[in-house]
């Protein structure tokens, strides 16, 4: 098997991943969305709504899928070379166990850690004039988290060996914490939620936007996992990448 199989493996499994979390995001986020939307509409002044460039109906139907599919298969493939270059450096990890260690640490550096930092907001929830700012932060975190998570990885191996694999990667994730903690106390804070924003509406919008997100995630890792198992008993090991 080569990196290209298990990048063109992880953006179908991408795709899979991304219907399944397309349905979740429509039974359970959607609604909060409605609510937000009614909310904003509620407290606009007469005649200063926006126009309505893309309708509503769109949005939660053909825009949200379109864009879940893209987002999926795009990430599904970064998932399949983070797998190419991790399998056989992980101790006596096989493929199944290795692309659920690569799912549950991709779960949390690129979407939980940002996410703790800076969470996801509904409608009416944000000035518009601070899109750029709440956007280069968030990916400010993101680009943080992931990067002290690829060098956790490479402590942990790097001091397996001399210290064992316990403490190495006590040790790793004790790094990984102090920068992630310490980039969260740094970077600049964004609260715009409105005092009268119903609680209860923006936690549903919050809890189902990270399951949307556990959704994909666990597919990367069951799914993707599963069909390199079974692709491996047909063929050669897998020659690790690098």
């Amino acid at each position: 098997m080569t990196a290209r199989s298990l990048l063109v493996r992880g953006m179908l499994v991408g795709v899979v991943g991304a219907a399944l979390a397309f349905v979740f995001a429509t039974i359970f986020g959607e609604p909060q969305i409605d609510r937000a939307i009614a909310f904003e509409d509620g407290h606009a002044m007469p005649g200063m709504a926006a126009p309505e460039l893309v309708s509503r109906s769109v949005q939660s139907t053909w825009g949200l899928g379109i864009a879940t599919v893209v987002y999926g298969a795009a990430l599904g493939g970064i998932f399949g070379l983070a797998f190419a270059f991790a399998y056989g450096r992980l101790g006596r990890l096989a493929a199944r166990g290795t692309a659920l260690l690569v799912a549950a640490t991709g779960f949390v550096a690129v979407y939980l850690v940002p996410y703790l930092k800076y969470p996801a907001n509904p409608p009416a929830v944000g000035r518009s004039d601070t899109i750029g700012q709440r956007t280069a932060l968030y990916f400010t975190m993101v680009l943080i988290s992931a990067a002290a998570a690829v060098g956790a990885v490479l402590v942990a191996r790097n001091l397996a060996q001399r210290v064992g694999g316990w403490y190495a990667v006590l040790a790793a994730v004790g790094g990984f914490l102090a920068v992630v903690l310490v980039a969260g106390q740094v970077l600049h804070p964004i609260n715009e939620v409105p005092a009268d924003f119903p609680a209860t509406v923006l936690w549903r919008f919050r809890v189902a936007s990270l399951g949307t997100q556990a959704v994909l995630w666990t597919t990367f890792g069951l799914l993707f996992g599963e069909l390199t198992h079974r692709s491996l008993r047909r063929v050669r090991p897998l020659t690790p990448v690098g």
